[in-house]
């Protein structure tokens, strides 16, 4: 094994072990309904704006779901999809694409899977207002790719 191999090897193990650590924001008061309708229309915009049939979801802190909305002809799975995402990143204080990334570089990243709850696909996003984490947007229907980038323009309309 080269130097090179060693050293590309042992940082993909180390950014795979930071993005399990726990991250240090707190959460705060739970979104409402009527906020949590409006962050997703930015998703649900941005789906329809690139033509992806998708399913979005806003949770509060806890995972629970406070909103929902899945557009026609969305495939059946991601209903269930779209709320774990956005679960996952409210549990986990994360994005669930430092999952999937962590997880895509092996070695002690492949731990996520042993994590009860933790979504490893693009898409899942905290919900940050005043620096607290008040709910989660999660969206599903697209490639991975896809919805991050729905579920993006939902969370950045937090802001």
């Amino acid at each position: 094994m080269t130097l090179r191999t060693v050293l590309a090897i042992v940082l993909a193990v180390s950014c795979a072990s930071s993005a399990l650590a726990q991250a240090p924001m707190s959460y705060g008061p739970s979104i409402t309904a009527e906020t949590a309708k409006t962050l997703a229309a930015p998703a649900i915009a941005e789906a329809k704006k690139n033509n992806w049939a998708m399913a979005v979801a806003v949770v509060d802190p806890s995972g629970d779901l406070v909103y929902f909305e899945k557009m026609n002809d969305t495939q059946a799975g991601s209903t269930v999809i779209a709320v774990d995402k956005a679960r996952s990143a409210a549990r986990f204080k994360r994005e669930t694409k430092a999952f999937q990334d962590a997880l895509a570089a092996g070695g002690v990243g492949l731990r996520i899977l042993a994590l009860n709850g933790a979504v490893p696909v693009e898409g899942g996003i905290p919900l940050v207002v005043n620096g607290k984490i008040v709910g989660a947007i999660g969206a599903s229907g697209g490639t991975s790719d896809q919805d991050g980038l729905a579920a993006k323009a939902g969370a950045d309309s937090a802001k």
